[in-house]
């Protein structure tokens, strides 16, 4: 072999190689963006099996008057087979469905949890990694209330993920009115086909200064893209608002569906309230308020 056809051979096998380092990843559930270090953590629950659940939240328990005003039909409870930590680090809310059980107590339990700490802020950012069951009569979401007690709706509602009967649609909405007053409420909708099968970020910013109700600014965000933005409403400031985690199983608004035996895990990941934006900042945050790309939901 001459020597230019062994130079040849040898760039040939160079571009092979740095082609094969160059090639992607294989394909499939890609995980979401990785929360950096925030510029000041406010939160942050910790995940840990030595730590019990309830040290950072409160677990309501019961079917709740109506069905928790849904005519759910799961039955809330305190227990370790419905909410518990990872030896991983994550926090899951699994409901469970055991549609031969003698008494409705034990057909359909499920846990629902709410923060003993309020945002506390009046401008922030809430962020959480969620993995979502998606399946026919299972109902889980993630949202805000006032701390308690509260006047609903009136004193406000927001909702940053929820999805139902496995159709792996998101939900953000703002609620302050009740269900036949359609100028009272806000809601857009994003699809997400691969939910049940990945973690999905979503981060909720504020700004409400002075803390005064009704006044400031709010975006939704998933995976670092806006969905929706809104100025906040009711009656009590965004420093009141307490974070809730569940899984609803049934009633109304799964149109009657039940879910099938089984359990169905909502996977909490990561979860903080931080000082500032990732990805941009406060900057950021005005610059997709204003852009008129950022929706500002639509009402019923």
């Amino acid at each position: 072999m001459g020597w230019k056809d062994e130079l040849k051979r040898f760039k040939d096998q160079i571009d092979q190689k740095f082609t094969e380092a160059s090639k992607p990843e294989s394909q499939g559930p890609q995980p979401p963006p990785v929360p950096a270090r925030p510029a000041e953590l406010y939160w942050q629950p910790q995940f840990h099996p030595d730590v019990p659940v309830g040290n950072e939240w409160d677990a309501k328990l019961g079917n709740g008057p109506d069905g928790w005003g849904n005519q759910e039909l799961q039955h809330y409870t305190g227990d370790s087979a419905n909410v518990f930590h990872t030896p991983d680090g994550r926090l899951v809310i699994r409901a469970i469905a055991n549609n031969a059980a003698p008494t409705p107590e034990l057909r359909f339990t499920s846990a629902r949890l709410v923060s003993r700490k309020a945002l506390g802020r009046d401008r922030g950012v809430l962020t959480a990694v969620i993995l979502s069951p998606c399946a026919t009569g299972i109902w889980p979401a993630f949202w805000l209330l006032p701390q308690e007690p509260f006047s609903w709706p009136t004193d406000g509602e927001i909702d940053i993920a929820e999805t139902w009967n496995g159709d792996h649609v998101n939900r953000s909405c703002l609620h302050w009115g009740f269900h036949h007053e359609p100028q009272n409420h806000r809601v857009m909708t994003t699809t997400i086909g691969d939910m049940h099968a990945r973690p999905v970020r979503y981060d909720f910013v504020w700004d409400q200064p002075n803390g005064q109700p009704g006044q400031g600014k709010m975006v939704w965000y998933i995976n670092n893209t806006p969905v929706m933005k809104h100025t906040p409403k009711g009656n009590r400031p965004m420093k009141d608002m307490t974070v809730l985690l569940n899984v609803a199983m049934g009633g109304n608004v799964c149109e009657g569906q039940r879910p099938a035996d089984g359990h169905y895990d909502m996977v909490i990941q990561s979860l903080f309230v931080a000082s500032d934006p990732e990805h941009g900042g406060w900057s950021r945050f005005e610059a997709d308020w204003a852009s008129p790309n950022t929706p500002l939901g639509n009402t019923y």
